[in-house]
């Protein structure tokens, strides 16, 4: 429900407007001073005030000022009223941040228009301050062994520049976070960052994805699209997986990152576009040139600045800072109080080798929390097993310590479970190429991954 504050000295005006918004839904307060307006705005969350410039204590529009001085993390739009509003009255008021300016006697249509903007626009400017916050948090490269404190090096010298960015590193390992990082440290980081994965569109729709279309390209469809290098003017494009482009649509990215401008489908005119460019792959670019797949040119404009980021086997010191990072996260997100893990839990996540590397190790903390919904504490007996196995066999040091299941089936329930997640994870979650790769029928490994409780959200 939306909170609105009237202030006006006018006893009739106060009580007639909250009369007619709580009609409207609105849940409403009111106060006939400046003093008692401030003091209501610093004790409670309002999301529009009501505010007029004449009151018996001050000027509206000093308190108009004063609201925007307390530094709230969410301020009220304000909408200021006024039976003897002037041009300079409403100059002053929108340069000190008023949403609008309503002259008395009000217009009950004008006003609940108005009233209705001011809503949507400070949900807005909520809604786009948390989606920076959540932003600046996954732009950060977590770990401090030698490896990543360089490439965090890497990153402050090479953001600030324009040039273009190739990221090299296996499935997992956190490319898109360094892109993120990398838009966050740039010039450009108070503009968009559009993300493309070029391995989850279709080859027919990869075109209109990365261009958009004009006159109704798409049967059916909406008359235009804006692609994704137009959304990312001014800003930065990551194209995640770019060795899986077609070579036809390599050469129309090649033009477009030459010319810096490109022709929507079915438009007749380019567009002109700034934009960043940072690319992504967990293959060899220069096999792949070898073998035809990737071209050489399109190769040598992307490879401006090259980045490669290490496997988490090659930084396992690193594994305590993001288990804490993931128990913190998903903490938030189950609504779990603080959880630890114990130092065997730890020894034994270090010694894994994390063939899907940080993405495996998320996957890993979020299923145990799920699976343990009551544990306090990590411990070695909560990791699955396909982890512990092998990190006792492959860091051993006297005898295999194993789980302790009530049932045999409980343990070949659980070591199925973990296998799956591990192919699907390898299969990019590709149920079909999964279930060709265990060798079962596609309606057999969803009977299987059903019973198992293995969610898609887990891959």
């Amino acid at each position: 429900m939306t909170h609105i504050l009237v202030v006006d000295d006018e006893a009739e005006i106060r009580e007639s407007l909250e009369g007619i918004l709580g009609e409207e839904g609105y849940a409403t307060a009111s106060a006939g001073t400046a003093t008692e307006a401030l003091e209501l705005i610093r004790d409670a969350e309002y999301d529009l005030v009501l505010l007029d410039i004449w009151l018996p204590d001050g000027d509206g529009l000093d308190v108009l000022a004063k609201i925007r001085d307390m530094g709230l993390s969410a301020p009220p739009e304000v909408v200021i009223i006024s039976g003897h509003g002037t041009i300079e009255s409403a100059v002053r008021a929108t340069k000190l941040g008023a949403y609008d300016f309503l002259e008395k006697p009000l217009s009950l249509d004008r006003t609940l228009l108005v009233l209705k903007n001011a809503t949507e626009a400070r949900r807005l400017k909520k809604d786009n301050s948390e989606f920076q916050q959540q932003l600046a948090q996954k732009a950060y490269v977590t770990g401090e062994s030698v490896p990543l404190k360089a490439l965090r090096q890497q990153i402050r010298l090479m953001a600030p520049t324009n040039g273009r960015v190739l990221i090299y590193g296996e499935s997992g390992t956190g490319k898109e976070r360094i892109a993120r990082t990398m838009h966050a440290e740039s010039l450009r980081a108070d503009r968009v960052f559009i993300e493309l994965n070029c391995a989850a569109i279709p080859e027919d729709f990869i075109e209109s994805e990365l261009f958009g279309y004009r006159h109704s390209a798409v049967p059916g469809g909406p008359p235009e699209k804006r692609g994704t290098f137009e959304r990312a003017d001014g800003g930065t494009l990551f194209l995640d997986e770019v060795a899986d482009m077609s070579l036809k649509t390599q050469a129309k990215v090649l033009r477009a990152l030459d010319e810096q401008r490109f022709y929507p489908v079915g438009a007749s005119q380019p567009i002109a576009v700034d934009v960043r460019v940072i690319a992504a792959t967990n293959k060899d670019l220069e096999d792949e040139i070898i073998k035809g797949n990737f071209r050489e040119d399109l190769f040598y404009r992307l490879n401006v600045i090259p980045f490669f980021v290490p496997p988490l086997r090659d930084r396992s010191e690193d594994i305590p800072l993001l288990v804490q990072e993931f128990l913190q996260e998903f903490g938030r997100q189950y609504g779990r109080p603080r959880v630890e893990i114990s130092t065997d839990a730890l020894a034994t996540l270090k010694q894994y080798h994390w063939p899907g590397n940080v993405r495996e190790l998320r996957n890993v903390i979020e299923r145990v929390l799920i699976l343990n919904p009551k544990a306090q504490r990590i411990e070695r007996k909560h990791l699955p097993v396909l982890v512990y196995r092998e990190s006792a066999r492959d860091g051993a040091k006297g005898s295999v310590r194993t789980e302790e299941f009530g049932t045999l089936l409980q343990a070949r329930e659980a070591y199925e479970r973990d296998y799956i997640l591990k192919k699907l994870d390898e299969c990019h979650g590709n149920v079909s190429r999964t279930a060709e790769a265990l060798g079962l029928e596609r309606s057999h490994l969803y009977r299987k991954m059903k019973t198992l409780g293995v969610t898609m959200k887990e891959v």
